[in-house]
């Protein structure tokens, strides 16, 4: 312990400042390693939160005892990865987030006893624009989402019945392809009494308009031009597919036309036949008649009387007629046949597919081009045929050509490793933290061996050598040195020693100096020690 008192002592105060300086700076230093290195992967559990939502999960969380962490003003929440799951379903059973919105759950506290109907109805509008705001945030792109419901009332004793409309307003990100404008515009209407998917309008954070409202201007929810792309595209990918397995893959070209009819047409027409009569009502009808011509013409009680004599008087003659009338009404069967044709019928497809031709190797190794022939030139013109419904009644027509592409055919793709080396693949997440280990080691090393080890060599190393009074120079190597000697001349390896330990206690001696001169008042502290020394 006195020994090391006094090392400590005559270091003096501003190496012992340097010393307590370095050490706590590689405490820290390597702490800060230690925790970061050890401390636990952080991942997103929920994005785009509001505040009520932030406020919720973190109380949560802090119930939990479970660590987080805030990004960009509490709209992310990140928490050790290994608890994502559970945290979420943990939450899910919570009713959080609730997505900055209210849904049905606004009628699990309300009271329904003294509520009005008008508040009811409210709260159901609210529940049912909050729905469905989540259920289309569940889309990917889709970052929020606001649903606003016009769900007029019919008038009594009025015959016009008015239409729900929605409007939507989205923040995407990046963009939103048609299908899926389509397919939120049908979620909606499918969600909405009465609601159709014409009257449903979209416009995204920028104001641009994804969707009009307007009714009647598209078939379907899909205006001309969308339905003749996808129908191009349809018909383009099957043709370059089935070309594609012929030729090989990237070899053929396919473009495809197609002229549409938007016209909407409706044809009724009535079709006879005479020999199918059949018997609907049949009328008789019969009259019989008889009339007498009287003598002279005179009307008399006598003759009025039946069975009247003629007295003297000469009976003329009777006229009887009589008359048959039978009426029969026939049933013709007729055809009534209404004909709708909708718009958006092919009035007429064509087809132009390019092909790359044959590469092969000659005698030299070089890459030769032999262009195809005109049997499998016409075969692969009868697939196309068969892909898109060929019809040369309405004028379809195809055209396949072989033509040396520009660029040289491309090599086949490597496959994806399977087995042990697909399971050795590793995410970006991994790789970051592979990366931020070996740079904290890196600089570890450095540290201890630029910075450390300098300063310790710089601090410890002279003291230690006056305080033992032997400083240990660093001698050269023998070989510079010291000559080489005779074995077999025991007078000559005499002289070479003693040269050799003159030469050490000069150098022990300059040393010792140059030490001295350097640090006087450690010198002067050692004599006195030395002086204060009894003699043995």
């Amino acid at each position: 312990m006195q020994g090391l008192l006094a090392f400590l002592k005559s270091l003096g105060a501003a190496r012992l400042s340097a010393m307590a300086a370095v050490t706590m700076a590689l405490i820290g230093f390597f702490a800060f390693v230690i925790l970061r290195v050890t401390s636990p992967q952080l991942t997103t559990l929920f994005t785009d939160l509001s505040y009520e939502d932030s406020s919720g999960i973190i109380k949560e969380l802090d119930r939990q005892a479970i660590p987080y962490e805030l990004r960009n003003d509490g709209a992310i929440i990140m928490v050790p990865k290994d608890k994502v799951t559970r945290l979420r379903m943990k939450l899910a059973e919570s009713g959080l987030p609730k997505g900055g919105g209210v849904g049905y759950e606004i009628f699990d506290k309300s009271d329904a006893l003294g509520t009005t109907s008008f508040v009811q109805n409210i709260n159901h509008l609210r529940a049912l624009e909050g729905e469905l705001a989540r259920t289309i945030r569940a889309i990917d792109r889709i970052q929020f989402a606001r649903v606003h419901l016009v769900l007029p009332e019919r008038p009594l004793f009025s015959r016009d019945v008015p239409e729900p409309s929605a409007s939507i307003v989205l923040r995407v990100r990046g963009m939103l392809e048609p299908q899926q404008v389509r397919a939120i515009r049908h979620v909606v209407a499918s969600a909405v009494t009465g609601l159709k998917p014409q009257r449903v309008s979209i416009v995204d954070e920028s104001g641009r308009l994804l969707a009009d409202g307007a009714a009647g201007d598209t078939v379907d929810g899909i205006s001309g031009e969308e339905r003749r792309a996808a129908y191009e595209k349809r018909m383009r990918d099957q043709v370059e597919a089935i070309v594609s397995s012929v030729v090989g893959s990237g070899r053929a070209r396919v473009q495809l036309s197609a002229d549409f009819d938007y016209n909407k047409v409706t044809q009724t027409s009535d079709k006879f036949d005479p020999e199918g009569r059949v018997l609907r009502s049949s009328q008789s009808r019969e009259e019989s008649s008889l009339t007498a011509d009287n003598r002279d013409g005179q009307v008399t009680v006598n003759n009025e009387l039946p069975g009247n004599q003629q007295n003297g008087q000469t009976t003329t003659a009777r006229d009887q007629s009589k008359k048959s009338e039978e009426i029969n009404n026939y049933e013709i069967s007729r055809v009534t046949k209404t004909e709708v044709t909708e718009a958006g019928r092919v009035n007429r497809i064509s087809v132009a597919v390019l092909v790359d031709g044959i590469y092969g190797k000659n005698d030299k190794g070089e890459t030769v081009y032999t262009e195809r022939s005109k049997d499998e030139l016409d075969r692969i013109g009868a697939l196309v045929r068969s892909a898109i419904g060929f019809d040369q009644k309405r004028g379809d027509q195809v055209e396949i050509v072989n033509l040396r592409f520009a660029d040289a055919p491309q090599s086949v793709p490597a496959s994806e490793p399977g087995g042990l080396l697909g399971m050795l693949q590793f995410t970006k997440d991994d790789v970051m933290n592979v990366i931020e280990l070996v740079v904290m080691m890196l600089l570890g090393i450095v540290v201890l061996f630029v910075v450390i080890r300098p300063l310790v060599k710089r601090i410890l190393t002279p003291e230690v050598n006056l305080l033992t009074g032997a400083p240990q120079p660093t001698l050269p190597a023998p070989e510079a040195h010291v000559p080489a000697l005779l074995p077999h001349d025991p007078m000559n390896q005499a002289i070479d020693v003693a040269q050799v330990q003159g030469q050490v206690h000069a150098q022990s001696m300059h040393r010792v100096g140059e030490l001295a001169e350097r640090n006087p008042h450690e010198t002067v502290a050692i004599i006195r020690q030395w002086l204060q020394e009894q003699p043995a």
